[in-house]
């Protein structure tokens, strides 16, 4: 029990120090949670998208935005861990009597603090533009329970590739890789209108899985319904393999 109340400190200690980043760096703060809120107006309303969509493409595409931004914004955590790596930040913590991990953890807790913000306003912003949704209370804390375990489990797969990345101008490259995963999806259009292998790729997607449990949790007319055990176990599967990974390999860092 002790072991565990040091754990938790020594993490709460590093979600501190994340969080005091923000008011040094608020300008990183304000770029992830204006992006996704560009593309909702770009998408909905410049573009148009929704090919095979029937009713209202807002309410369609609202729930696989949100399950895109879950995806989208992990730099600026993989820079962090990458920076902290470099600078020898790290080495300086793991000095110190401190848990095993409480770095990450602490730099996982602040993202996630920021992903909240970010439903929040993306949320607020589509509600100013007519957004409306019959769910319930719990239909809908559990379609940003979905989210939200969407956006734990790619940040633990971002952690893990940062560290192997192990320099900041790494993650760059390894950041456009979120963007095929990202579109390769049914955030904007149905699989029906999709070219055959196309449609397979897009309804295998993990952010697809959620999308379409999301819109069905919100009572989009039309949504497919079937996808909320998909949407939990995609997310567990890839915590499964990344979580232990970047522990690991963090671990090893000062050996």
């Amino acid at each position: 029990m002790t072991s565990t109340v040091y754990a938790l400190t020594d993490s709460w200690t590093m979600t501190r120090r994340e969080l005091a980043r923000w008011g040094r760096q608020p300008a990183a703060v304000v770029v992830n949670l204006v992006f996704p809120v560009m593309l909702l107006l770009m998408f909905g309303y410049l573009i148009g998208g929704g090919r095979g969509v029937s009713g209202d493409y807002l309410g369609y595409l609202l729930p696989g935005m949100l399950a895109l931004s879950m995806a989208f914004g992990l730099e600026g955590t993989m820079i962090a861990v990458t920076q902290d790596m470099n600078k020898g930040v790290v080495d300086r913590f793991r000095s110190m009597p401190m848990a095993d991990g409480a770095v990450l953890v602490g730099r996982s807790a602040a993202d996630m603090l920021q992903s909240v913000l970010g439903l929040v306003v993306l949320l607020g912003v589509a509600a100013a533009l007519g957004w409306r949704t019959d769910a319930g209370p719990g239909a809908f804390l559990g379609a940003l329970g979905l989210l939200l375990l969407l956006r734990f489990a790619m940040l633990w797969v971002g952690i893990h590739l940062a560290l192997v990345a192990g320099r900041p101008d790494m993650v760059q490259a390894v950041q456009i890789l979120v963007w095929p995963f990202g579109f390769l999806s049914t955030v904007f259009a149905v699989p029906e209108s999709m070219p055959g292998w196309l449609a397979t790729v897009a309804r295998w997607n993990p952010i697809s899985h959620t999308a379409a449990a999301v819109r069905d949790l919100f009572g989009v007319p039309g949504a497919e319904s079937g996808h909320a055990g998909a949407a939990v176990l995609w997310p567990l599967a890839l915590l499964a393999v990344f979580f232990p990974l970047a522990v690991r390999r963090f671990a090893r860092l000062s050996r």
